[in-house]
């Protein structure tokens, strides 16, 4: 009973993931219609689809501080009214009326909701989980992400494939952006029936509380070690020169959140997931009436494979993955760039994506979730998480704003590059990523946050 509880919770947490995704990638199905509609050009189509994550790097910022003083639940639900604010918005009909300008400012709210989740769900949900099983707990909000993006594809597919190209360009990007109020309106909801976080209540001081959610999540047997753990933690950051992440006890440790929060977005998977619809048709070769398919098969690989990363995450750990699947991410785009260079694209070119996304969906996109929930010890991680996940959305922009750019150059679409430059570019990034993973991450499987403290933090100065 106390397991099914726990992972109701965090399923109840991590629908702020499927919010995330889902927010994320309505903007892929509608960005092809709105652009049209109103006759953006490639730089302006990148800021109206890259603005929101203007908002998930704000949204990221004040989720520290406002997790800090007032809780990692309270955060959430403040995502959830502005999720719902900004799905209302984002469609507004014309005679408002709806422009550029207020697709942008709506879009922003959403992108605040964003931050507030990205950074709040992972870090409430590993707070909650037992060592053992936090990987795979932490792993359900990537889960949820990924459920997002699918359910979104199948939403814009739906209204996409009802109406005409002349009614999705006049109103069914609207009507994209609308079918985000319903799970929204549930996640919201389900917010005031989750418990706070026991270790922010002790960092609180509310003992009596924290001791009852224990109690209800793992039982009384391990009440009492858990808090004493948990308090031990608490009066040695107390005793810390400095509670800044930025303090020289911590630093090291906040470098690897950042880098790896970077690292995630530089591997071109927002590029792909994004601009999807524009690769399938303009890089590839597909015809509009097979992109959405496409998109579709897109997301059900990065579901199947999130899946896998759930069964091995707590098994083989955090560093086989990430390293596997540098590798996979890599290939992938590595079969993409020969078949584009040499202008055989078709099958190979659509695998070589498939591959890419299946090895993200196995490797970075859950365990960089999971390694920032775990790595920051319990005085600094609401600020310090803050700062890695802003630093991702940050990586996030300015991929989201020069993947068109640089996609659409006259260099890009010369020989000997033929629309292959900004997947070389990507590649070096991964490589990169392989060496850093190999040389500086270490395992963090099966060890309590408290624990993870002595592995991740020089204790010098504290």
């Amino acid at each position: 009973m106390k397991r099914l509880r726990l992972i109701g919770i965090s399923a109840a947490a991590a629908l702020g993931g499927l919010l995330f995704g889902f927010d994320t990638g309505v903007i892929n199905g509608a960005q092809f219609h709105f652009t049209e509609h109103f006759g953006l050009s490639p730089a302006a189509k990148g800021f109206v689809v890259s603005s929101a994550l203007l908002g998930c790097l704000a949204g990221a910022l004040v989720a520290g501080p406002m997790s800090a003083r007032f809780g990692r639940r309270w955060s959430l639900r403040w995502a959830g009214v502005l999720f719902l604010v900004s799905a209302i918005g984002s469609g507004l009909p014309e005679p408002l009326p709806q422009s550029i300008p207020l697709l942008v400012i709506f879009r922003l709210i959403g992108g605040l909701a964003i931050g507030l989740a990205s950074m709040n769900a992972p870090l409430y949900i590993a707070e909650l989980a037992p060592a053992q099983h936090r990987g795979v707990l932490v792993t359900i909000y990537q889960l949820a992400i990924v459920l997002g993006f699918f359910l979104v594809f199948l939403t814009t597919y739906a209204i996409g494939n009802e109406l005409t190209e002349a009614e999705n360009t006049a109103f069914g990007w609207r009507w994209m952006f609308w079918s985000e109020i319903f799970p929204a309106g549930g996640f919201l909801m389900l917010m005031f029936f989750v418990p706070r976080s026991p270790r922010w209540l002790l960092m609180k001081g509310q003992t009596q509380e924290a001791a009852t959610t224990i109690a209800q999540l793992h039982g009384e047997a391990r009440q009492r070690k858990m808090i004493e753990d948990i308090q031990r933690s608490i009066t040695r950051d107390a005793q810390a020169a400095s509670s800044s992440p930025w303090a020289p006890a911590f630093r090291w440790v906040l470098i690897l959140g950042v880098a790896m929060s970077v690292l995630q977005q530089t591997t071109g998977i927002n590029a792909v997931l994004y601009y999807g619809a524009d690769i399938f048709e303009q890089a590839l070769g597909f015809g509009k009436e097979e992109v959405l398919k496409q998109q579709l098969l897109l997301a059900g690989v990065n579901l199947l494979f999130t899946f896998v990363a759930m069964y091995t995450v707590d098994r083989t750990g955090r560093k086989p993955l990430i390293l596997w699947g540098s590798v996979g991410m890599f290939a992938g785009f590595g079969l993409l760039t020969f078949t584009l260079m040499t202008q055989q694209v078709g099958l190979l070119s659509l695998i070589g994506v498939l591959m890419f996304i299946g090895a993200f969906a196995l490797s970075m996109g859950p365990v960089t979730w999971v390694l920032l929930s775990e790595i920051f010890p319990n005085r600094i991680r609401s600020a310090a998480m803050g700062i890695a996940v802003a630093a991702q959305w940050a990586a996030n922009f300015a991929v989201s704003q020069a993947f068109p750019v640089i996609a659409e150059s006259q260099t890009n679409a010369a020989a000997p590059w033929h629309g292959a430059l900004p997947y070389w570019i990507f590649m070096a990034f991964i490589a990169f990523l392989l060496f850093f993973s190999w040389k500086y991450i270490p395992e963090t499987k099966s060890k309590s946050l408290e624990d993870l403290e002595a592995t991740f933090v020089s204790l010098k100065g504290i």
